[in-house]
């Protein structure tokens, strides 16, 4: 069974207008076309747009997280090279006397 709609669909407009470097709004991750033909597009239209804007906030926020943590591995290496296992080549390695008993 259909839900009926008795109002509109809100603009995700959060108040922070200004875009990326990839053209989305930093605010709602709307492009300019979704942000400039809001009123123009049908119900359905803007529900798949504010879809796209989660599936973009989401994505953002991954890469920022991703971004984070390899600052951290960064600084935890600079702090203590002798745990930054990255740095060391496995040709470095030398396993020559190791036994199994």
């Amino acid at each position: 069974m259909e839900q009926l709609a008795f109002f509109d669909v809100p603009s995700p407009c959060i108040g922070v207008c200004q875009t990326d470097a990839r053209g989305y709004c930093k605010g709602c991750m709307r492009s300019r076309d979704e942000r400039f033909n809001w009123l123009h597009f049908s119900d359905a239209q803007k529900y798949d747009i504010i879809r796209l804007c989660n599936q973009r906030k989401r994505r953002r926020q991954l890469a920022l997280y991703k971004a984070h943590q390899e600052r951290l591995a960064q600084e935890r290496a600079a702090l203590n090279p002798q745990f930054d296992f990255d740095a060391q080549a496995s040709s470095d390695l030398d396993f020559g006397e190791f036994d199994l008993d």
